[in-house]
């Protein structure tokens, strides 16, 4: 039983004590006052007959008249004339008459009153006495209409008193009921502050919550401080701070197998020439700064344009992956422009060769390196700030999917996605997220539409660009949520399906998912919602709004593609998140990389104080699936998982 409840219970026992001790009591006094005025009245109204009789001298008639006539004006029961032998004389007796009060109330509350007596003479001589007894069924009435009269009044001011004991109580509960939601809060990552209350007692205890959510609040920071120490260690070039080559190849596998981002892209690949003879001719110091000069050149792009990626391959090689077409030779040439003004100033002899490459997106990683090497050595066959370009074309269904685009323009495309919604021409992709013992935690399903008619089901990779373009992504992402709700309902199987960030800037996405759940309220509890790390750094606000409004109803919410970016979440304790998928970029490599394994071990103790399960994404080598498992992750998801799926 609660502490309230006990206290509101002991609080209602009082009142009922004190209602039926008052009620006692007073019965009791006014039984006793009726008591006594009863006895009185008898003894007067016996001693005034017995006058009235004394002065008929002993005539019996007329003493009998007077007896009759005291009788009947008065409420008596009886009233006996007795000889001074004690020998009946004369007596008039009522009928018995029933109270208005409740038996049980008569046996409770006895009235015993003796009847008045009173000795009769006539001159000296004695003639006898009378006994006068008053009825006490009027006095038993009185009483009882007292008593239910006192008993209302006092039940009235009972109700009253409880219910101000109810709002004095009410009014307690509040701090504490604000203590349990803070205590629930901090353990859901939420750092709440409350009020100070009024009452002394709870004051104390709510400056010791606050002092301890402060504490953990910090404790979280200084986490957090420590997390971007360890991954400037694990993932940054110490001279200029950009990634380091294997964290910038990681990070590009990474954004190439995403579905989100255009068709082609461009790389940009940068060499400050003949590194070693400059060092010896400038020094170290001069041509230290001249790198720093080239990197915030190169860094200056992914500060302004978001899903670019800068790194530092070498001692003199940078790279500059843009996620557009048809912009890589404009960007090398803009960036030779600037050089060639900034860099001379460190000492002659600086020359630096750009090549940039234009490529599509599905290309592998090995062949946009390739290309940009091709391209770099011829520029580097030139002097001075020098500039190459290739752009590679398309082939097979991505080719077609390409020149389609361009030839049909954005009206068509937005035209056959329309069409595709409208017929449903769409379905699930399945991709298994696992467990440490193999366990199926939920299916990764990324939606496929079939564009034309009869065509192939073609993923997001080729359509999600001019989704976003024509602002469909919000009926992309409904469709998506209805397929996964049925598919639930089907099999029982926990599916998470992708949201994109720009729909939430639909305002009534939202509430149009909060329908769909409703209406399927037991598949919505196996239902998850995925959504880019960038929706909580540019969208925290609607990110918020969409959690309070689907997990009451039992749909989880999770960040993907998660990395160095949870650092720009100032209040990520507040996304009501249920998980977070670290990002390909993050996890890759772990195995052989102590200092990335470190930067994992802080994200996932940052991320438990959260109270958020934590996944990772795009696992293909075991090793590093291993270590993932030692570091203490949650699940993990990518070819790896797909094939162990596959196995079982």
């Amino acid at each position: 039983m609660s502490l309230m409840r006990q206290v509101w219970l002991l609080v209602l026992g009082v009142v009922l004590a004190s209602l039926l001790g008052a009620v006692a009591v007073s019965t009791m006094s006014t039984r006793q006052l009726l008591q006594t005025q009863l006895q009185i009245k008898n003894s007067d109204n016996a001693a005034a007959l017995a006058l009235a009789l004394s002065q008929q001298r002993g005539d019996a008639e007329l003493m009998q008249l007077l007896i009759s006539a005291q009788f009947d004006t008065g409420y008596y029961e009886s009233v006996v004339w007795r000889q001074p032998d004690g020998n009946l004389a004369f007596e008039r007796r009522a009928p018995a008459r029933a109270s208005q009060a409740p038996a049980w109330f008569v046996a409770l509350t006895p009235i015993t009153v003796q009847p008045g007596v009173a000795q009769l003479s006539s001159g000296w001589n004695a003639i006898g006495s009378v006994e006068v007894m008053s009825h006490s069924a009027y006095a038993y009435d009185e009483l009882w209409r007292s008593v239910t009269r006192m008993g209302a009044l006092l039940l009235g001011l009972g109700a009253l008193a409880s219910l101000g004991a109810y709002l004095a109580l009410h009014r307690i509960r509040r701090p504490l009921d604000n203590a349990v939601a803070q205590a629930r809060g901090l353990m859901e990552g939420q750092f709440a502050q409350m009020e100070l209350p009024h009452v002394p007692e709870l004051q104390r205890l709510t400056e010791a919550m606050n002092a301890m959510v402060a504490r953990v609040k910090l404790m979280f920071e200084a986490q957090g401080e420590q997390l971007q120490a360890l991954r400037l260690q694990a993932h940054c070039d110490g001279l200029t701070g950009m990634s380091t080559r294997k964290h910038f190849l990681a990070e590009l596998e990474s954004a190439l197998t995403r579905d989100e981002g255009p068709a082609r892209g461009g790389l940009v690949l940068l060499r400050l020439r003949d590194l070693a003879l400059l060092n010896q001719r400038l020094g170290r110091p001069a041509v230290d700064q001249a790198l720093l000069t080239l990197s915030r050149a190169v860094k200056a792009y992914p500060d302004r344009v978001r899903g670019c990626l800068a790194g530092r391959l070498n001692g003199s090689d940078f790279a500059l992956w843009l996620p557009a077409p048809d912009v890589a030779a404009e960007t090398a040439q803009a960036l030779a422009d600037a050089l060639r003004l900034s860099l001379p100033a460190f000492g002659p002899g600086i020359q630096v060769s750009l090549g940039a490459v234009d490529l599509p997106r599905e290309s592998a990683l090995g062949q946009w390196f390739a290309e940009a090497d091709k391209v770099l050595a011829r520029a580097e066959t030139q002097a001075g700030f020098v500039v190459e370009f290739h752009r590679g074309a398309a082939s097979g269904e991505a080719g077609k999917s390409s020149s389609s685009a361009g030839a049909q323009g954005e009206q068509a495309w937005r035209a056959q996605i329309l069409d595709a919604l409208k017929e449903r021409r769409a379905r699930l992709s399945q991709f298994p997220l696992l467990d440490r013992e193999g366990r199926l935690l939920h299916l990764e399903c990324p939606l496929q539409l079939q564009m034309e008619a009869d065509g192939p089901f073609e993923p997001a990779t080729r359509w999600l660009p001019l989704a976003v373009r024509s602002r469909l992504t919000a009926e992309v992402d409904l469709l998506a949520v209805s397929l996964a709700l049925e598919a639930i309902n089907r099999d029982g199987q926990a599916r998470c399906v992708n949201i994109a960030p720009a729909s939430l800037l639909d305002g009534s996405f939202v509430a149009r998912v909060r329908e769909q759940v409703f209406q399927a309220p037991q598949a919505a509890r196996k239902l998850g919602l995925e959504l880019a790390e960038t929706a909580a750094v540019q969208h925290f606000d609607l990110l918020l709004e969409m959690g309070r409004q689907l997990r009451p109803l039992g749909v989880k919410l999770g960040l993907e593609h998660a990395g160095a970016g949870l650092a720009q979440v100032d209040r990520l304790y507040q996304a009501g998140l249920d998980y977070v998928k670290l990002d390909a970029s993050v996890v890759s490599g772990v195995s052989g990389d102590a200092a990335r394994a470190a930067f994992v071990r802080g994200m996932l103790v940052m991320l438990r104080s959260l109270a958020l399960k934590v996944y990772a994404e795009g696992l293909r080598d075991g090793m590093d699936v291993q270590a993932l498992w030692d570091c203490e992750v949650d699940g993990v998801t990518g070819p790896w998982a797909t094939a162990q799926g596959g196995k079982s």
